[in-house]
């Protein structure tokens, strides 16, 4: 059986890892649009993942083969900065030729639950992933799944109720989609994700250390968050 264990990289800076992370995902969709004619790709928000948007911008790269989508959205109206694919929109995603049907938001201002149901509808056909972006929260949450909330087994994306930061509302998807991909790449930068990335480490039952996937999974931290 194939190794399914994390595969823990550290590095100097936040700098090197969004540096690092930009050319993996660049890689990841030449070889994917070679292989399969597109290149799937699930998205964070956060602030590293944004550094990597950036960096985008300035790449060659096949957009037209691209296909982006979310792996969590705050219920905010549409049109609100805080939602993740706006964010992404603003710094990269309205920079590059990508189609807008390529484009696929989670329609968070639909309320949690129908926007869940909606965006499970969309992807269940659409996987595996080629490539899945996560980050790690201080509390220990990836995507809007936080410690000691239920995950639902069977489904796809889940609604999000009673959040500990806001909105208490969101829309994520669950480990079952989110390790349903070739790749998953986790992104842990900054001292105060020290502990919880030590957490993960020694065996606690975060929400990401229950994403499991027979693709590779690599988490690349800065030296502030390893403790190195």
């Amino acid at each position: 059986m194939p190794d399914t264990s994390p595969d823990f990289q550290s590095f100097a800076s936040t700098e090197q890892v969004a540096e690092t992370t930009t050319r993996r995902l660049l890689a990841a969709a030449e070889h994917a649009i070679a292989e399969r004619g597109r290149f799937q790709i699930v998205l964070a928000g956060g602030r590293t993942p944004q550094a990597v948007y950036r960096r985008l911008v300035d790449q060659p790269a096949d957009w037209a083969r691209w296909h982006v989508f979310f792996g969590d959205e705050r219920c905010l109206p549409a049109d609100d900065p805080e939602r993740n694919s706006l964010a992404a929109r603003a710094v990269w995603l309205d920079r590059v030729p990508i189609p807008p049907d390529n484009i696929h938001p989670i329609r968070a201002e639909l309320g949690a639950g129908p926007a869940a149901a909606r965006y499970a509808g969309l992807i269940r056909d659409r996987l595996p992933f080629d490539l899945v972006l996560l980050g790690l929260g201080e509390d220990g949450h990836t995507a809007s799944l936080f410690p000691g909330h239920a995950i639902p087994d069977a489904a796809l994306v889940m609604p999000v109720h009673d959040a500990p930061k806001p909105p208490p509302d969101r829309v994520s998807l669950t480990p079952l989609a989110l390790g349903s991909s070739r790749a998953i790449l986790i992104l842990v930068t900054g001292r105060g994700k020290h502990e919880a990335l030590a957490r993960w480490r020694a065996g606690a039952d975060l929400p990401v250390s229950r994403i499991v996937t027979s693709g590779r999974l690599e988490v690349l931290m800065d030296a502030e968050a390893a403790g190195d």
